[in-house]
Formats: C-alpha cells, structure tokens, sequence
C-alpha cells in the first residue's frame, strides 16, 4: 500500500476509535488503574508499542473521567517511551503536561518522579546541566516530603552522576556520600553499580588509580549478576576511558567492545519502528482533543450569546471596563518597570560597594597579618633567647595583644560565618586565672587613662585545668572589660567568676563584669548587642567600631549561653553570662602531650621557604632551625625554580603574594618542572579566598600566618611522612 493511503487509513482508524471511546460510558477508577499498571509493564518489558498504545487508551478514560491523577500518570508513562524512543523534545513536552495535571493533585510521589525523570533527560540527554539539576533538586525535595529515603537516594545518584559529567566532582561528592551512607539499607543491585563506577570516577579525577581500579571492577561484577544492563553498559564505558588513561589500551578496548555489544542489544531496531505508528496514533489523539476543546468553546459561547440581547450589551460593558483596566495596568507596568530599573541601578550600586567593601577588608586583613607574624615571631624569639624575660609582663602582655589583635581581625572577616553557625569552637587546656590575669595585664594601659582599677575574684573550687575554646573566651571578656573601663572613671572593674555546678565532667561558671561608670539608658539597652551600635559617644572621644557586645553576643550563642545585662544611669553596668568547660585530667595531659611531641622531631627535614618580606623571613627560618631543622630561604619564585634545579627538598613552605611572580604560578612550575615535593601556602590571605587556586596550582596545604609553630611542624611532619609512604 502507498505511503499516503497508510497515513489516510491510519488517520481513519485513530479518528474513529476515539470517537468510540468518547462515546462509551467512563470506565471505573480501578479500571483506568489497570491500564495504566499494563501500560508501565510493557514499558518495563521495553515493548514501547503495545504501552504506548495501552497508556492512549489510559488517557482517554482518565479525560473522560477527569481524574487528574491518572492523567498525569498515564503522560509520565507516554514521556517514559519517548524518552526511550529519543524523542526527547516530545518527551519533556509530555513530562509537563503530566506535571501539570500532578499539580492539581495531592501526590507527591508523582511529582517527586516526574522532576526526577525530566532531570535525567535534560542532563543526560540534552546536556542541559542547569536545567536537570534543578529539576533534581525539586525531585529531592518532594523525596523528603513524603519521607522516601529510597527515593531520595536514587535521585541523589542522578545529581552525583549529572556533575560529574560536567567535571564538577567536588561539588557532586557530597551527594554520592549521601548514597553510600544509605547503601545497605536502601540500595538495590542497580545502585550498587552506579555507585560503585561513580567512585571509580571520582577517584580517577582524583589520581588515586588503584581505588579507582578497584570500585570500576566492583561496579561491573555487580553488573554481571543484575538485570540492569544499561548500568553495566555505562561502567565498562567509564572503566574504558580510565583504562585509556593508564596506558591499559588492551583491556580499554574490550570494555569499549562489550559497551557497544550491550548497547546494540538493549535498542533494536525493529521495536523502535513498531512503536512509531503507536506514537503517531497518540499524537493524533492530542491534536484531535485540542480541536475538540476549541469547537466546544465554540459552541457553548454562541449558544450563550443568543439567549440574550442582554449578554451583548453586558459583553460590551464588560469589554469597556477590560480596556479600561488594561490601559491603567499598562501605565501601572511602565511606571513600575521604570521604578524597577531605579532599583536594579542602586543593587548594582549597593552590590559594587559591598564587594568593594569585602575586597577592603580582605587587603587589610592580609596587610594587618603579615606584620603580626613578624611581632608574634620576634617575641618569641626574645622569650626564647632572652630567659630572664620570660617573666616580663611586657612581652607577655605584647605577645598576648598582637594574637588578640589578630583574633580581631579574623573575626571581622568572618562574622557572617558566626551568624551561620559555621565556626566550631576548640578544644584547649588553660587555666582561668592565667588567662584572665593576661587579660587584666594586657588592658592596664585602658585602665590607667581613665584611672580605673581592675579587681579579679575567682572562686577556688574551680579546677586548676580546665578544657575550651580559651581564645573565644579571652574575646568575650575582652570585649566587656574593655567596654567597662571605657565608660567608668575614677572607678572600678570587676571581673568575678563562681562555679555555678558541676554536671559530670562538666564544670558550669558564673561570669559577672561588673564596674561604677556611667551606666546605660533603658531605652538604649535592647539596641547596645547590635551590630555598629554605639551609645553615650561624644566626639572627642573613641569607642571603636560598634561590633564588640555585638561579637560577644555571637560568640556567646557558639558556647550555648546568652548575656544578661543591669544597668543603672549614674550607678553603674553589670554583665553576666554562663558557659560549661570540661574537667578531666587525662584528657588535659594528652592534649599537653600531644603539643609537646608535635613540638619535637629526630629526623633532619631540609625545608625551602619561599618569602619575599626579609622580617618573615627572620622569623620563620628561626622557628624551624629550633626544631633541628635544615632550612634555605629565597627571596622570589624564579629563585625557588634555579635552586629546586641544583637541590631536593623534604618540604616547601610558599608565601602567595610576592612580587616577579606569585606562589601559585611558581608551584605550577615546580610541578611542571616534574617535582613532587610537598608544597604548603605559608600566606596571610584567609583560607576561604585562596583554597580552591591554591589546590588547582598544586599546593598540599595552607598555613595562616600568625600560626603556632605547633601547628606548623604537625602539617610538615604530617606531609613529609604521607610522600614518604608513597
């Protein structure tokens, strides 16, 4: 038969079996159900014809029936063959119409699938990663929604799988954790596959060739005893590509070839030609409702209008106030899309200065930084080399200002990470008194301009160890004593601590910053904890930036505790807060163990430093030659480059910002170069800003100057001994 009497005769038959299915009576729910249920067998069994002939007819009665549900159920299930038969505009074309009918109903299991399944199109099939994502995302959503782990985790495969398809590994990472996490309790021999090539992927990214090796093994074994082939097909294609990679070209080749041969079985030719007719039946039957839909507008509005004169003159009215009311949105839309650009001019206005602000702050971070590495260091070196100071009050306390100092600048740089809870309190050994003495020594000069006196009362059954976050501690009574000597003359500070309880290990003290100054308002205490806020000011005098109760505040909800304030104008400020510090004499003695054997090495390193500031470079050389360590200094990169020419190295400490060229372009020479000793960012920039360059250019690590010397040796030992085992 000619090609144009099979379209007629197909055009007939479609016609006249819809005609008779809109004529019968509608079919029971369960009914419809089953239909639908047939249809997603078939489509399961890859028989796309016999399903998207079963899910037509589905769709008929549910339209008939106008059961959203089924509707929506019965367009996911005509997507899901067009996906399959590569039709894919037409898939994501029925994917909406199907979450447009979801939307009107109550379930969220179909949402959650249908987002799931237009995810994959859009990032496997369209290479529409943004668009796929998101889609995800939603599907995720939906997945906690009606609290489907299961779910959740195979969609979290998908978005894993769809970012590292685009090289964005570290960003898909957290989701594949997610999915091994779940693995044993939700996972099935399909996700066992995925997951296991997956890691194979991540770990050929990451050159760890011999993990990656093993999970693309892992992945095609567990291939071999599933019926999922399309999975097993994917892992011998990426276990091709590693294989490649390595040199394995023989063993590339035969995954490739058992790629192609699951390929060629999964999709014949011969089901894909069958099926076309099917969608062609189904295609027909959308564009004939569509026409049904308008004729019936049609009909019911000419019948409404010749029942009465009324309706037209109604109509006309009507039509009136529409114009009237368009004209006026019309100048409603104008004036607002004016008013729009004004606002979008002052964000990029506002945005531009913010950004102009965080670039400020981070250069004076940095600048503040690296001349605080040099007074931290040097005062080192004179309590080291000078005995009979190390009982100076001087050098402690100008030792103690220079970290606090830093702490405050740190903290000025991060203060939105303490908003979002992002700062994690440490673990250290410290006794109360010595610290609150420091902090008394260190504010004598602010005490002494206003003749004030500092009065400590520290309750004896305190413990002599206790175990905390000492420097976020020390910020908080600095800030509030500080804040009392500012505000009192010819007075008085106290600073009073009583041990509230004992839970456990748990010790709970009682702080109490107490002084006779001037006092605070009423109607001025609930605004004195905000940000940049600052009470009783007079202009000749100087009461810093308005942020410190406002620190002490956040600082506080890190420890659990909040602040209480008595204030009396004219009488004087009281503040008074809890915080929990731990006991325990064992773990005191491991954490003073640990930093005396990190301060220790019987191995000889030869460590370069890198450093063009001649005081930086003082300081560090000494800090490493006192733990018996080789070192060699130069001024710039090129220099580094000419000496790793001549030398070995155990470790390279790297400044970033030197003048010639930088520390990230020197250590992707150095690596260029073929040299594979360790290199650690030894930097005053924030760790948040240089991270992610630092790692791409081939640094091991980053240390913040100041730092501990502590600290320092543990990273050099740390790295040293890893390139050892290798």
């Amino acid at each position: 038969m000619p090609p144009k009497r099979i379209y007629l005769f197909l055009l007939v038959i479609c016609s006249f079996a819809t005609i008779a299915i809109g004529q019968s009576d509608p079919v029971s729910e369960k009914q419809i159900n089953k239909l639908t249920k047939k249809a997603w067998e078939y489509y399961k069994e890859s028989n796309f014809e016999k399903s998207l002939i079963s899910s037509r007819i589905a769709l008929n009665h549910a339209f008939a029936a106008k059961n959203n549900y089924y509707t929506a159920k019965a367009y996911k299930i005509i997507a899901g063959n067009y996906s399959e038969l590569s039709e894919f505009n037409k898939a994501v074309f029925f994917y909406n119409k199907a979450l447009y009918y979801a939307s009107k109903t109550d379930n969220d299991s179909i949402k959650y699938s249908l987002y799931n399944n237009l995810g994959n199109i859009y990032c496997f099939e369209k290479k529409q990663f943004d668009k796929g994502i998101k889609c995800y995302k939603k599907s995720i959503a939906y997945g906690f929604k009606i609290n489907d782990v299961s779910q959740v985790c195979f969609t979290n495969v998908n978005i894993a799988w769809a970012y590292f398809d685009i090289g964005k590994f570290e960003e898909g990472y957290p989701y594949l954790q997610f999915v091994q996490n779940n693995i044993e309790k939700y996972g099935d021999e399909s996700t066992e596959i995925v997951i296991n090539m997956l890691f194979g992927m991540y770990y050929n990214h990451s050159n760890q060739n011999r993990n990656a090796d093993a999970y693309f093994k892992k992945a095609i074994q567990a291939g071999k005893n599933s019926e999922e082939q399309s999975d097993l097909s994917f892992a011998h294609l990426e276990y091709s590509k590693f294989l490649t990679k390595v040199e394995r070209y023989k063993e590339a080749y035969e995954n490739l070839v058992l790629f192609n041969k699951i390929t060629e079985r999964l999709y014949n030719e011969e089901k894909l030609k069958k099926a076309s007719v099917a969608g062609f039946n189904l295609e027909l039957d959308e564009y004939k409702r569509q026409i049904d839909k308008i004729e019936n507008e049609k009909t019911i509005q000419s019948q409404s209008l010749k029942k009465s004169r009324i309706i037209v003159v109604l109509f006309i009215l009507i039509s009136f106030i529409l114009i009237f009311l368009i004209i006026t949105l019309v100048k409603n839309i104008r004036f607002k899309k004016k008013h729009n650009l004004e606002l979008l001019e002052a964000k990029e206005i506002a945005e531009e200065a913010s950004q102009l602000k965080t670039q400020f702050i981070s250069t004076i971070s940095h600048e503040l930084r690296t001349p605080l590495y040099g007074v931290v260091g040097i005062t080192n070196m004179l309590l080291e080399e000078h005995k009979e100071l190390s009982k100076s009050q001087h050098l402690s306390s100008l030792k103690f200002s220079a970290r606090y100092l830093l702490s405050l600048v740190n903290d000025l740089l991060q203060i939105n990470k303490i908003e979002e809870n992002k700062v994690v309190l440490e673990s250290l050994t410290f006794n109360i008194s010595d610290e609150i003495n420091m902090i008394k020594n260190s504010l004598s000069f602010l005490s002494q301009k206003n003749n004030n006196k500092i009065a400590v009362i520290i309750d004896p059954m305190i413990p002599e160890y206790l175990i905390g976050d000492k420097l976020r501690l020390a910020q908080i009574l600095m800030n509030l004593v500080s804040n009392a000597l500012k505000f009192t003359k010819d007075g008085e500070v106290e600073i009073i601590v009583n041990l509230h309880k004992k839970e456990g290990k748990l010790h709970y003290l009682d702080f109490l910053i107490k002084d006779n100054g001037v006092g605070i308002a009423v109607v001025d205490q609930g605004k004195i904890f905000e940000k940049f806020v600052q009470v009783g000011r007079k202009e000749e005098d100087y009461q810093g930036t308005g942020l410190g109760l406002s620190i002490v505040k956040k600082l506080l909800g890190l420890f659990g505790s909040s602040i209480t304030l008595d204030s009396d104008l004219g009488k004087g400020t009281s503040f008074s807060f809890m915080i929990p510090f731990e006991h325990d004499l064992e773990k005191t003695k491991s954490i003073i163990d640990e930093i005396e054997v990190d301060l220790t090495s019987n191995e000889v390193y030869r460590i370069l430093v890198v450093e063009d500031n001649l005081i930086n470079q003082l300081v560090t050389r000494k800090i490493i030659e006192k733990n018996n360590y080789s070192c060699q200094v130069v001024d710039d990169g090129f220099a580094a480059l000419k000496i790793l020419e001549e030398h070995e190295f155990d470790l390279i400490l790297m400044d970033i910002n030197m003048p010639l060229m930088n520390g990230f372009e020197t250590t992707k020479r150095i690596r260029l170069m073929g040299v594979d000793t360790p290199v650690v960012a030894l930097t005053a920039f924030d760790k948040d800003e240089i991270s992610d360059e630092a790692l791409s250019s081939g640094m091991n690590d980053i240390i913040i100057k100041p730092f501990e010397p502590v600290k320092l040796f543990k990273i050099i030992n740390y790295h040293i001994n890893e390139k050892s085992a290798v």
